[in-house]
């Protein structure tokens, strides 16, 4: 008898998978979309059989898939090759679907996850997404990938990544025994790489956008956070996910956990006065609570949305020359040209990571005080006042 029921099933929404004995298991996605699977031992090794998703294949016609095929196996039939002659192989729009759900954890941001999708969606869906993945040529992708291969060259390489991943993982599962990315490959002609470099001010322009933007109509949550990410060279998921926990106010440093981290390792950034002075200012402006540093004006409690700090840029007319993570730029350019600081020490500022993974392992050191010296004088260049003023009548021109 199995330990599931249609009552049951029905009811489970937190992610997981549950056992329905007999090799019979009912995988709940973290979206609440949820699928049979079998796991079942073949020739020695053991396999996860996709057995169909729930509601159009309830429990008791997947109890009867799991029992037929635990009686192939005991005659001596082929499951993994006889189960793609049947309709269990998915069509590629569920696989690629089932496939995004699975690896969705794994992304660090959702707006990360969204945009992998949005392209397979855009394009693979339209070309090929009713198909069954056992029927995907190489031709098809082919016709796919061809018209974007010149014209859009950054966007056919993400497609074929992307498609190819999906059609990997459906051969892993034994959907398909072919991946027609890879035999497509060698017929689309070589494209020379190229690197899309952020808009960014030259730094010596940046003390007069900092002034223009603090003189603007935007919340002041946005402008101190656009002001804190400046004067510590962060990136935006960094600065707008500060919480207070994180500043040590007496050793005036910020400490941002690994899960915020592009490099996934904790990051220490030394605040100069200047970004103390923002601190400051957001501290005695905040709702009582202990949690984000700088939270968003329209959703109490919750995050900046990453468009927000963009849209200071927007606001100002300085989006067509500029962008929040090209205001990086411009603290590593000023480094190079007015300070004698060590390549490690601007590179970490930057919380890029240093020399090989032997060389970062016998050599630990975050050259704290270095950084800290490097980021106090760049405090005192993003808020000087002696040639801002002829840059912010540039700047307005610029604008308007």
């Amino acid at each position: 008898m199995g330990k599931l029921s249609h009552v049951k099933v029905k009811g489970l929404k937190t992610p997981g998978r549950y056992g329905d004995g007999d090799t019979l298991y009912l995988q709940v996605g973290p979206s609440g979309t949820k699928c049979w699977i079998q796991r079942i031992v073949i020739n020695g090794k053991r396999h996860d059989l996709g057995l169909g998703p729930w509601p159009l294949v309830g429990l008791d016609r997947a109890r009867r898939r799991a029992f037929d095929n635990r009686v192939k196996i005991e005659d001596g039939i082929d499951v993994l090759a006889d189960r793609r002659r049947h309709s269990v192989v998915p069509t590629f729009e569920r696989a690629a679907l089932q496939y995004f759900e699975e690896n969705l954890p794994g992304w660090k941001q959702n707006r990360n996850a969204a945009r992998w999708i949005h392209v397979v969606r855009q394009y693979a869906f339209k070309a090929f997404g009713s198909m069954r993945v056992d029927a995907i040529t190489r031709e098809d992708i082919l016709r796919l990938l061809k018209p974007l291969w010149t014209t859009k060259p950054e966007q056919g390489r993400k497609l074929k990544q992307r498609v190819g991943a999906i059609l990997r993982w459906c051969v892993a599962h034994g959907f398909t025994d072919k991946n027609a990315v890879e035999l497509a490959a060698g017929a689309l002609p070589r494209i020379p790489a190229f690197r899309q470099h952020y808009r960014a001010l030259p730094y010596e322009e940046i003390p007069a956008a900092l002034e223009l933007i603090e003189g603007s109509g935007a919340s002041w949550s946005s402008k101190g956070c656009f002001r804190f990410l400046v004067l510590t060279g962060s990136r935006s998921i960094e600065a707008r996910g500060a919480r207070w926990s994180e500043i040590d106010w007496a050793k005036k440093v910020w400490t941002v956990p690994a899960e915020r981290m592009k490099i996934k390792t904790e990051h220490q950034v030394p605040l100069s006065a200047a970004a103390m002075t923002v601190l400051k200012h957001a501290w005695n402006l905040r709702d009582g609570g202990e949690g984000l540093v700088f939270p968003s004006a329209l959703k109490k409690g919750r995050m900046l949305s990453d468009m927000s700090l963009g849209k200071l840029l927007k606001c100002v007319g300085l989006a067509d020359r500029a962008t929040v993570h090209g205001m990086r730029t411009g603290l590593r350019t000023w480094a190079e040209e007015n300070t004698s600081a060590d390549f490690a020490v601007k590179e970490m500022a930057l919380s890029h990571r240093v020399g090989s993974q032997i060389e970062r392992s016998y050599s630990r050191s975050v050259l704290l005080e270095k950084r800290a010296r490097l980021m106090e004088a760049w405090g005192r260049f993003c808020t000087s006042k002696k040639t801002s003023t002829a840059d912010v009548v540039r700047l307005r021109a610029v604008s308007s």
